[in-house]
């Protein structure tokens, strides 16, 4: 059909269109996958979508995001006026005068390359362009892309297609605002207000020409013109720029002058404020959602999602501020515990040689001075000493100190740490989740990552056990030595198991007392009678998932477990014998607001209701009978309305692990205390066990918690057992004199006996168990 054109010249402009127009459709429908992605209609009127996801509580407060690229936009007006012409100075000089592609500039760039001065063509709107779409990377091309050569030529073209695009929707305010908000500054600075907030500790809107030179400057190459790594390369550059500025009418050659006479003046004060977007929530969610986003081929760094957790943000703030108060209390405690002594001790109590030594060879630091010093470890420790001014974390906030890396490094190993998880026990919805005292510092989570000694928190599933096996609540045992005599490694070997505080009082107990009073002598006897495999077997029924070793002390919590586990296996009581999987995340809503995912919990009948029921009853009892280990629950106001609450203390052996597990008819919540170096701990019950340091963090939650009924957690009596109760559980225990309640594992606590402080609590609370027997 070009033949009719009888005009050569005309003919081959028109042949010459025709092929524009052809490649132009080609290249957007990506004809036979030969182009690669380019974008669409709907991608340039959305184009900062697909960033980032938000995470937010039950009650819809945004509480973190989760990006690969985290920017934090701002608008044209926020922008000071020198950022905008040293950019336009030097990246795009005739930016107001095209359409998106300045050929006029592309001709005179080409021209410069061949004198030697290499320099780019592409404008504003294409560097746009290719950082938004990412137009470069792999999943942008087609098989074209594999010529040489043809690649680049290609991708040009789509980007100058795109660049139309985005002048023709935007207006060059617009434009220049999104490229402003997109480009990377180094440094995990990504949009001017970070990187103006991370080089000078200012807004964008207050930067000076020098600063702003500054920061433009590093566009050209954001490592090689870094001011923090290469000060001096980003000192010419910034002059390079002021040059620009002169060339373009922005400054004169006085102003140049003097300005290029200025030093960096950097200001790297800034601190990210990470709450909202570095906690442990935040990564439980991550870690929760891991196998979610592998089966759905969904990245949630970048598909714009609203992830809706369990958590109620009410809840979870009044767990933190109880969590803060009373960790810097317990911090204290232990700091006077050991004054100026070392607390890093083995089993006999003895200075662990070296101990502050091997924590340094685990660090970063370490690896890089033994190849600086040649592996002279002297030389190495001599710089590791060096004392220097520098911030620790203290729960008075930030310190600053003239500490050497040792120093901090004890500083940090001696900090108590903490874990707290509360739940639903019917929906398992979680409410609270609280994975340490702060995760800048400590990343590792308490709740779910963490494994510690259970002690005493776990010796509910031995008398569990006792209940499926036919016992009921009343059978008896004698608080008696112990000895039991078993196969291990190197033959038969005798294990006698100790009360808390060394003594035994030969007289018969029922389970439930012993329970209450957690008596390792009668709990070593119960899991004898129906054997060790028995009891690990009854854990893992209710929920718990770690490795249980079958040893004749299993029921007095030798193994690790993590707080979650414990909370998830103390529902399955309150649940009528059917475990609860706990739901962190309730459902996930995409960027067009349809719900994509929802999740609830699985339940599954595991133990008999009544034995289930009978175990609340028993839990109840560490508070109800005489000496029970939850009595200092009595010092809080949690029993208005005859509110009943049951619970179980826990301490391993040394101080080195404390818990509490709290039940009430609404919530079931867990607690553990201790240093993650298990050699350093408290010395002694007064100070140490669970009942002295994670109960009193249950009990301050739950007393605030109680304060706020539209929280849905409220004062009264468990429910009532959902089937008959066959096994004989009425078997009132007669009070003695008070002694002071302690519940251990360890046999190497304080016996000073005090004085009842709640001693006018003790007959409201016979009078309540009176009433239920």
């Amino acid at each position: 059909m070009f033949r009719r054109v009888k005009n050569r010249f005309l003919r081959y402009i028109i042949i010459g269109i025709y092929s524009i127009v052809l490649l132009t459709c080609a290249v957007q429908l990506n004809f036979l996958g030969l182009f690669g992605y380019s974008p669409t209609q709907k991608d340039i009127l959305l184009p900062t979508l697909n960033v980032a996801s938000e995470l937010y509580t039950a009650d819809s407060v945004l509480i973190g995001r989760y990006f690969d690229e985290d920017r934090d936009p701002v608008s044209f007006d926020s922008i000071a006026p020198e950022v905008i012409e040293a950019l336009i100075a030097t990246e795009d000089i005739r930016f107001y005068k095209h359409n998106g592609v300045d050929f006029l500039g592309l001709a005179s760039g080409i021209v410069s390359t061949l004198k030697g001065d290499q320099r780019g063509g592409s404008t504003i709107t294409q560097q746009l362009a290719k950082n938004l779409f990412k137009t470069r990377y792999a999943h942008s091309q087609g098989y074209l892309s594999k010529i040489p050569g043809v690649r680049i030529l290609i991708t040009k073209y789509k980007e100058w297609m795109t660049a139309y695009k985005l002048e023709s929707k935007y207006s060059k305010q617009s434009i220049i605002t999104m490229y402003l908000n997109t480009v990377s500054f180094s440094n995990n600075a990504y949009g001017i207000k970070s990187a103006s907030l991370r080089y000078f500790n200012k807004l964008p809107s207050a930067l000076n020409t020098n600063e702003s030179a500054l920061l433009v400057g590093m566009l050209k190459g954001t490592t090689i013109y870094n001011p923090i790594r290469n000060p001096k390369n980003a000192l010419q550059r910034r002059n390079v720029v002021l040059s620009q500025m002169e060339k373009a009418g922005y400054l004169d050659n006085e102003q140049v002058a003097k300005l290029a006479q200025d030093s960096l003046k950097l200001d790297l004060s800034f601190h990210d404020n990470t709450d909202a977007n570095d906690s442990y929530l935040r990564s439980a969610v991550y870690r929760w959602l891991d196998k979610w986003s592998q089966d759905n081929e969904i990245d949630i760094n970048k598909a714009g999602l609203k992830i809706y957790t369990t958590i109620d943000s009410r809840m979870q703030k009044i767990a933190e501020n109880v969590v803060a108060k009373k960790m810097e209390e317990l911090q204290r405690r232990l700091k006077n515990t050991w004054g100026s002594s070392e607390p890093w001790r083995d089993k006999e109590g003895n200075l662990i040689p070296e101990f502050l030594e091997n924590q340094a060879r685990k660090l970063p630091a370490y690896s890089s001075l033994m190849q600086r010093f040649n592996n002279n470890e002297d030389s190495v420790f001599q710089v590791l000493n060096e004392k220097k001014e520098m911030e620790v974390f203290t729960w008075d906030g930030m310190e600053k100190v003239n500490y050497s890396t040792m120093d901090s490094l004890k500083h940090y190993v001696m900090m108590l740490n903490t874990g707290m998880m509360a739940m639903n026990p019917y929906n398992g919805e979680i409410k609270v989740w609280v994975g340490g005292i702060n995760h800048q510092f400590y990343k590792f989570d308490h709740v779910n990552q963490a494994k510690r000694q259970a002690g005493s928190t776990f010796k509910p599933f031995a008398y569990l056990a006792a209940l499926e096996s036919g016992m009921s609540p009343c059978d008896k045992f004698t608080d008696k030595p112990v000895k039991i005599e078993f196969m291990g490694k190197d033959g038969m070997e005798a294990w006698e198991p100790k009360n808390a505080d060394w003594s035994v009082s030969y007289s018969d107990m029922t389970l439930r007392h012993a329970m209450a009073r957690s008596l390792n002598t009668i709990t070593a006897q119960v899991t004898e009678a129906v054997g060790p495999n028995k009891v690990v077997e009854t854990a893992h029924k209710c929920g718990i998932d770690s490795k249980l070793q079958a040893v004749p002390s299993v029921g007095l919590g030798p193994n690790d477990v993590s707080v979650y586990e414990m909370v998830k296996a103390y529902a399955t009581f309150m649940n009528a014998g059917k475990t609860t999987e706990p739901i962190l995340v309730s459902k996930i809503v995409d960027q067009e607001g349809h719900v994509i995912a929802s999740f609830e919990t699985e339940h599954k009948q595991v133990i008999s209701p009544e034995n289930a029921w009978l175990m609340t009853y028993m839990l109840r009892g560490t508070i109800e009978e005489p000496r029970g280990t939850s009595q200092a629950l009595w010092e809080w106001d949690l029993f208005k309305e005859n509110n009943q609450i049951g619970g179980k203390t826990g301490t391993s052996s040394d101080y080195v692990d404390a818990w509490y597990m709290g039940v009430t008819k609404d919530l079931i919540a867990g607690v553990w205390v201790g240093c993650d170096e298990q050699s350093i701990h408290f010395k002694n019950s007064a100070s140490g066990e669970g009942s002295k340091t994670a109960l009193p963090i249950y009990a301050m939650f739950m007393e605030e918690v109680y304060k706020h009924p539209e929280l849905g957690v409220t004062f009264g009596k468990f429910p009532e057992p959902t089937v008959e109760i066959t096994k004989t559980y009425q078997c009132p225990t007669p009070r003695a004199q008070y002694v002071a309640p302690v519940d251990s594992t360890n046999t190497d606590l304080d016996t000073d006996v005090e004085l009842d402080p709640l001693q006018e609590n003790q007959n409201s609370t016979e009078e309540s168990t009176t009433e239920e027997q």
